[in-house]
């Protein structure tokens, strides 16, 4: 049975950004290889860890929302574990509220990238104008 997962992921920070690129598309690749469905892979950013974990003080953080069949997590978990650049991880299963409020929270960033599209676009459109005069 197909359901929605949500990981955080934090890769180690020392790597340069292309092979943190590499790992985060292995991850990525693995989850499709194995019957996943990858839907959003948001990119936090190198960030302070509140905590030393093996010796790190910050990391790179990743967020994967997918939906996979049940038995893919251990696989997944297991591949993340043995990976020397992963610091540490967490997998949820998202519930359907989770699931609404992921929804509108899209809906908003979308409607939000809108209005400022069409403000920057005015914005434009009055300053060629002040400069034509």
């Amino acid at each position: 049975m197909v359901k929605n997962y949500e990981s955080v992921i934090i890769i180690n920070a020392a790597l340069e950004d292309e092979q943190v690129e590499t790992v985060i598309t292995k991850i990525v690749d693995n989850l499709k290889l194995n019957s996943g469905e990858v839907i959003d892979v948001d990119k936090w950013g190198r960030k302070r860890l509140a905590y030393p974990i093996q010796k790190s003080k910050s990391g790179y953080y990743l967020l994967l929302r997918y939906d996979a069949p049940t038995d893919l997590i251990k696989k997944f978990e297991r591949m993340l574990r043995f990976d020397e650049n992963v610091i540490r991880y967490i997998t949820i299963l998202l519930d359907k509220e989770a699931l609404q409020n992921y929804e509108n929270l899209k809906k908003q960033k979308a409607e939000t990238l809108a209005e400022n599209s069409e403000n920057e676009t005015n914005e434009t459109v009055v300053e060629k104008s002040d400069n034509a005069e």
